[in-house]
């Protein structure tokens, strides 16, 4: 972002027209760069998903072994 007195400066130097161009090269390249950059809202979104993942794949597992349990004890039954 340019300063008020860097504009100055620049329609100074370059003439009004040049200076006009380049502040608004100047203001896009911000604007994008902004645009990249994440904020609070975007890591807690991004960790929200995380945690919902992991504690989906967390709940497979204990299911699986549980289910596995529950046969081997039920196998053991059988022969006893």
């Amino acid at each position: 972002m340019l300063l008020l007195d860097d504009s100055k400066k620049l329609e100074k130097a370059l003439g009004e027209e040049a200076a006009a161009v380049i502040v608004h090269v100047f203001e896009k390249m911000d604007a994008d760069n902004k645009r990249e950059l994440a904020t609070k809202a975007d890591l807690k979104a991004e960790l929200e998903k995380l945690e919902l993942r992991l504690r989906h794949d967390l709940t497979l597992r204990l299911g699986g072994m549980m289910a596995a349990s529950i046969a081997i004890v039920a196998a053991l039954i059988k022969l006893l």
